[in-house]
């Protein structure tokens, strides 16, 4: 795939970039490492003044960098702004909190003394130069909840950005080194992802965390397996949205549709298969139609925009495929499946609710990636759940209900990352973010996050002056 800037809402390639050569990528890898060494001497103090003044620079860059993303992958501009909003408030949460989530833990006084030490702690250091492969979906905030932690942390970091974003990806590299980062503590690789593994393997790179497809999720993982290496999987998403008879029906509707559509439809968190208890089905399933079909596609620098093109032909033809195998399996459209007839340039598809959905079809097992919805008929709890978990991924799940009885149960049961009550799921810097089967492993966010990439340390101290 070329490394280059299409627009998709008119197919336009706006601008290519040739690939790092082997001697630029030795030279990047040869600085990242001698950063590490000496940025890893820095407290925390010095980290947080850095990371601070890259938050108030992305500020101040907001309605630009928005504009090059919207360019680059299509979403609507004014998500684009929220995105970049969001970095930058994620990135002053770990300024403000590293050195406490990074803070020594001292084990129980008693467990010292029988360990046989005067004292004894648990220390976080950081491992060295991390390798971020990252999707065009998020372009900005994928990588910053990598960086942001990872570099509080105290490593240096490599990103090699999604072929489709590298006027983002090199956005990025130059707003850390505008903020005043040391040399080589922030840098992006433009390189195919025929290169990735010669760079993984590299002993100077320690560990990788890869947000992308099932496919490159195994791919980095067996690399950095073959290396011993730690990495951070975060992959596909088909987050369940269960609908219980108590749930406030209208604020289910509301929230589902945006659930369903923000950037696009092309999120691995977005809810997209909507599983709703068969009393309040009828009428969920007509609202939800309803308003689906009233959201406006179009040029997404638009501010009227509600959903503008899919980010590559390629996604728009995958989509596509599963709606057709499910329409010919027995799913009715119940609105859209189909291209929009007066968008005859870029890469649109209708907002698409199917009804009738069930295991012989492709979208029932597979990630729909893109603004369409799938929707189910439960009789009763149980069946919900089974529906919920019938599913390889397990990325975060939506439940709508009042019932305390029920919340417990599904907190204990949903096979997910996250279980969301009477909202939608969204990603905060102070709450754990990643999931379980087929979705990955490891955290991002948090304090789990920032300890991915560190070397947990016990020191202990023997007694300094022996018994005689």
């Amino acid at each position: 795939m070329p490394i280059a800037t299409v627009n998709p809402a008119t197919g336009e390639t706006l601008k290519t970039f040739d690939p790092l050569g082997p001697e630029e990528i030795e030279r990047r890898l040869a600085t990242a490492h001698a950063a590490f060494r000496r940025y890893r001497a820095t407290d925390f103090a010095e980290r947080s003044l850095l990371l601070d003044r890259a938050a108030d620079l992305l500020d101040e860059d907001r309605d630009d960098i928005a504009r090059i993303m919207t360019t680059e992958m299509g979403k609507p501009l004014a998500a684009a702004r929220a995105e970049a909003a969001k970095c930058a408030k994620a990135m002053r949460w770990y300024a403000a909190n590293a050195a406490v989530l990074l803070a020594d833990e001292r084990p129980l006084p008693e467990d010292v003394k029988d360990s046989g030490a005067e004292q004894a702690r648990v220390h976080y250091r950081p491992l060295g130069v991390v390798l971020a492969v990252m999707p065009w979906n998020f372009p900005l905030w994928q990588v910053i909840r990598f960086a942001a932690p990872a570099l509080m942390a105290g490593n240096t970091g490599l990103l090699k950005h999604a072929s489709n974003v590298p006027q983002t990806a090199l956005y990025l590299e130059d707003l850390f080194r505008r903020a005043g980062y040391p040399e080589g503590c922030f840098q992006t690789l433009l390189i195919g992802s025929d290169a990735v593994e010669s760079v993984l393997r590299d002993r100077r790179v320690a560990a990788a965390t890869l947000t992308g497809s099932e496919p490159a999720g195994r791919s980095v993982a067996a690399v950095a397996g073959d290396e011993i290496k730690k990495t951070v999987l975060e992959l596909g998403g088909s987050d369940p949205y269960v609908v219980m008879p108590s749930a406030d029906l209208e604020r289910a509707v509301r929230t589902a549709v945006t659930a369903r559509v923000q950037n696009n439809g092309q999120s691995c968190i977005a809810a997209k298969r909507f599983i709703v208890h068969t009393d309040v089905y009828d009428e969920f399933a007509a609202r939800f139609t309803e308003q689906m079909a009233a959201l406006k596609v179009g040029d997404p620098m638009s501010e009227s925009t509600d959903v503008g093109p899919l980010a590559t032909e390629r996604g728009r033809a995958d989509l596509e495929e599963l709606v057709d195998d499910a329409l010919q399996r027995g799913a009715v459209a119940l609105c859209g499946g189909k291209r929009p007839e007066t968008l005859s340039r870029g890469w649109y598809y209708e907002p698409t609710v199917l009804a009738g959905v069930t295991p012989v079809m492709r979208i029932h097992h597979e990630e729909a990636f893109g603004p369409v919805a799938a929707l189910y008929r439960v009789q009763d709890m149980d069946e919900a759940l089974d529906v919920a978990n019938d599913s390889p991924f397990g990325l975060s799940s939506n439940v709508w209900t009042r019932s305390e009885e029920e919340q417990r149960r599904f907190v204990r049961d949903m096979e997910a990352g996250g279980v969301f009550f009477n909202g939608m799921t969204a990603s905060h810097p102070a709450f754990p973010f990643g999931g379980v089967k087929r979705s990955g492993y490891g955290r991002e966010l948090s304090g789990h996050g920032i300890r991915e990439f560190c070397n947990v340390t016990t020191v202990w101290h023997g007694p300094v002056h022996g018994t005689a």
